[in-house]
């Protein structure tokens, strides 16, 4: 049985694309909505495989996620548009800038999402994934590292959410710094 709808789907694919419209992800030349739509796509594993979620609502969230950190758009147009649920779980999803030090602002991020339904949790952990291709060039090997302990932080605490997800993230943890060191060093 599918949990979720095409038509769910396509209207918080269109309200990310146009909220993102001209942002590109860091690093790269690919338009934020393509990394939306890569989580999404991890959370469209997962519930074609899995009955029982809450299809629409991990499906909304996966799509809308960077909204309230990179874009205009404010919590209560998301509630407006989308309902409580899907504005509480993209607010979760949301670092709080006003804590300055990155650290803290992980772990706050990982408190706040604890309070949400696991398909908010599984949101996370698919992001984290997809986030964990190549970084970004200019990326020093600390920056690397740190983001790599911050990715076996994200695992420990929201990984019971879903195994499958957890695997892949874990996986992708293991192979994120080797094959990091293996490109620079073909580059040197």
């Amino acid at each position: 049985m599918i949990s979720w709808s095409r038509e769910t789907y396509l209207r918080a694919y269109r309200f990310a694309a146009e909220a993102h419209r001209g942002q590109v992800t860091p690093g790269t030349d690919r338009p934020v909505i393509v990394h939306s739509t890569m989580v999404a796509m991890e959370i469209i594993t997962v519930l074609s495989n899995e009955p029982g979620w809450n299809g629409n609502l991990a499906i909304q969230c996966a799509l809308l996620h960077p909204v309230l950190e990179n874009t205009d758009i404010r919590y209560d147009q998301l509630d407006a548009h989308f309902g409580r649920d899907v504005a509480d779980g993209v607010q979760a999803l949301s670092h709080n800038y006003d804590i300055k030090n990155r650290k803290q602002r992980i772990i706050d991020a990982a408190r706040r999402i604890r309070t949400q339904p696991l398909e908010v949790w599984m949101v996370e952990l698919a992001d984290r994934i997809v986030n964990l291709l190549p970084p970004p060039p200019p990326w020093s090997m600390e920056k690397i590292a740190e983001y790599e302990q911050e990715s076996k932080f994200i695992l420990r605490n929201l990984g019971k959410a879903n195994p499958f997800l957890s695997r892949r993230l874990s996986r992708r943890i293991a192979n994120y710094t080797t094959g990091v060191i293996q490109e620079k060093e073909n580059v040197s």
